[in-house]
């Protein structure tokens, strides 16, 4: 089974900071475009950032742009998903996947749809809670 691991979720309050990370089981990122996707409770799945094979072309849902940065260091085989200036409506379960030979454009396209494109990624993480609170 090919599996993503995501990490570094917990409890914050809000204005405060979390570093998510996301690393792979049993293959290689290099040439996957990585996902980043939330889950609040009652709520529809969606798309929180995209970043390129490259990572050249990062794309981020309106709601986070400006707070949150996705980065991707292929060397050490892991995404990263820095989350600045969180808010309680951040508060949800975040699962980061991987797109298999992503178009060039990819990133772009999927991130015009709140949902991300999720049916489009070929691998997930279980996800990590993020709860952001007083």
């Amino acid at each position: 089974q090919l599996q993503l691991v995501e990490s570094g979720g917990g409890l914050v309050q809000p204005g405060g900071s979390l570093r998510l990370s996301c690393a792979p089981s049993g293959f290689k990122l290099d040439y996957y475009a990585i996902g980043w996707f939330r889950q609040a409770p009652g709520k529809e799945r969606e798309g929180v950032s995209c970043i390129s094979s490259s990572g050249k072309s990062t794309k981020y849902a309106d709601s986070v742009k400006g707070r949150f940065t996705l980065s991707r260091d292929n060397a050490k085989n892991t995404v990263y998903l820095q989350m600045n200036s969180l808010k309680p409506e951040d508060t949800a379960v975040y699962y980061c996947a991987a797109h298999r030979n992503p178009f060039p454009d990819f990133c772009q396209i999927v991130q015009k749809s709140v949902n991300g494109f999720l049916w489009w990624y070929d691998y997930w993480g279980r996800g990590t809670q993020v709860t952001v609170s007083s």
